[in-house]
């Protein structure tokens, strides 16, 4: 068969496309040219897919077919001379310029070369070839179009790529922002998903952490999709297996239908994330998901580092609160009661999990100040007189001004609470004498829980009242000394505070 473009007139209409994955656009104002494109990429197979080849007649037509596309085209073959002499180089100016589609391959081809020579037009336009149809062969063509192909395919790689490491960005903004080790784990659920741009009920996850010095009994599981009580082993035994072939390769593992994204941290903790869909994975998606699993463990590591400091600060606003107990002869747990029940207050109250972690975290540090105040005036059994109780208010602000010298988040707010856990609602409380919501959140929630558990403990000055004693003194006090919808919450729940001090009873 002659190399060379026989434009017949009795060609046929339409190839059968093999495959719809690759989507051509022909634009001539010829229909022969048609034709004959047709029957020149019938056979071309690029990727495991064939073309679905489209035709237009102008360059209006092809703006029109473009537009009401859902699917991108990968190659158009434009003519230069349709309705106007330039109708072409136009259409690549709008797919350019107005469109901002930059993926599409672009492929000029004229009878007329006169009318757009060669080097300015590929100088000026973004195009990706050029070729005048008296020199364009068969073989030409498939040439350009298998090169065409296979640029629009590696920019698609390439998007994929840019979007999939955007997902994976944001998905680790989404981790940081973790407050607990549960949250962390329904996060990775998530965004295994985004990252993958697939329906999360499609796919299986598991992520889980061991120390590399322990056992595989040992591992911690982090998140599991599947229906799993327990956070720890055992796992559905195909994925035990796997899972324990990477612990033992200490690599990732690449497979068609599942990845094992193996990672380690410097604090030699060993971290796996198992995902498996019922079809093939593609290679993108395991580079995204390595990229994925690196950065699972990083934030898994910073998150328990995170806890252990958080704990730290727990127990050193514990030791504090419970050292000046002890100054007071008061040998309870007065301080630990308070925390947990101004953390269960402040979310009965609607505030945000950081903001009642953070009152729960510096509610011990209330009576700090008493470390300022004389052993006679402390421990007096008795009722205090005048000068004495001036001398026992001042604790509130020796607190205030032992707190407040850092810029510990944890410690100013220790230092708000010492100030103000004995201001009133109605104003008549010191040191301030602040009213109504002039009185910070954590001081008010502070202020109910600490007289609340002081009323049902023992002190030197007096018996634990009964639990109808406590809670007429609170409702008789509300609006008085205490914001009327805290005291409200607290009644409302009282069952479940009273079970606090029998978590946290006094030590005899």
């Amino acid at each position: 068969m002659n190399e060379r473009f026989l434009f017949a007139e009795d060609l046929p209409e339409e190839a059968d496309p093999l495959d719809n994955k690759w989507k051509i656009l022909v634009i001539d104002d010829e229909p022969e040219v048609h034709n004959i494109t047709k029957i020149v990429l019938s056979d071309l197979i690029f990727d495991n897919g064939g073309l679905s080849i489209h035709s237009a007649y102008s360059a209006k037509e092809a703006k029109q077919l473009i537009l009401n596309s859902s699917e991108d085209f990968a190659v158009a073959i434009v003519d230069v001379v349709m309705e106007t002499v330039h109708a072409g180089l136009d259409f690549v100016k709008w797919v350019r310029e107005d469109l901002g589609n930059h993926k599409i391959r672009l492929f000029l081809r004229t009878g007329q070369p006169g009318e757009a020579p060669e080097e300015s037009v590929i100088r000026d336009y973004d195009i990706n070839d050029y070729k005048n149809k008296t020199e364009l062969t068969a073989l030409k063509l498939k040439t350009s179009v298998y090169s065409a192909l296979r640029s629009f395919r590696d920019i698609l790689t390439i998007e994929k790529h840019r979007v999939g490491l955007e997902k994976i960005i944001a998905a680790s903004s989404e981790f940081i922002e973790c407050e607990t080790l549960p949250q962390f784990g329904s996060a990775i659920l998530k965004q295994v998903a985004v990252v993958l741009g697939i329906n999360e009920e499609t796919v299986i996850c598991c992520a889980v952490a061991k120390d590399a010095s322990n056992h595989f009994s040992d591992v911690h599981i982090l998140a599991m999709n599947q229906p799993q009580v327990e956070t720890r082993l055992p796992l559905n035994k195909e994925i035990e297996g796997r899972i324990k072939r990477a612990l033992a390769l200490k690599q990732s593992i690449y497979e068609e239908d599942y990845f094992i994204g193996y990672f380690t941290t410097k604090h030699n903790t060993e971290n796996v994330l198992y995902v498996a869909q019922n079809h093939q994975l593609e290679p993108m998606q395991h580079s995204l998901l390595e990229f994925f699993a690196n950065n699972i463990a990083v934030v898994h590591e910073n998150l328990k580092l995170r806890d252990v400091i958080k704990e730290s600060q727990k127990e050193l606003s514990y030791i504090i609160g419970e050292a000046v107990e002890m100054r007071s002869k008061e040998t309870g747990s007065h301080v630990k009661r308070v925390a947990q029940t101004s953390y269960m207050l402040a979310k009965l109250y609607g505030l945000d999990e950081f903001t009642s972690e953070m009152i729960k975290l510096a509610s011990p540090l209330h009576d700090v100040g008493k470390v300022g105040i004389p052993d006679y005036v402390l421990n007096k059994p008795d009722k205090l007189d005048s000068d004495e109780w001036q001398v026992m208010q001042t604790h509130a602000q020796i607190g205030y001004e032992m707190l407040t010298r850092t810029d510990n988040p944890i410690l100013q707010l220790g230092a708000t609470i010492a100030r103000q856990h004995h201001e009133k609602w109605d104003g008549t409380g010191y040191p301030q004498g602040l009213k109504g919501e002039e009185i910070h959140v954590a001081g008010r929630i502070s202020a109910l829980m600490d007289v609340y558990d002081a009323l049902g403990s023992k002190r030197c000055y007096k018996n634990p009242w009964d639990n109808q004693q406590i809670v007429d003194f609170i409702s008789e006090q509300k609006g008085k000394a205490f914001e009327p919808k805290l005291v409200e919450l607290l009644l409302a729940n009282i069952s479940e505070f009273n079970q606090v001090r029998e978590h946290f009873p006094d030590q005899t």
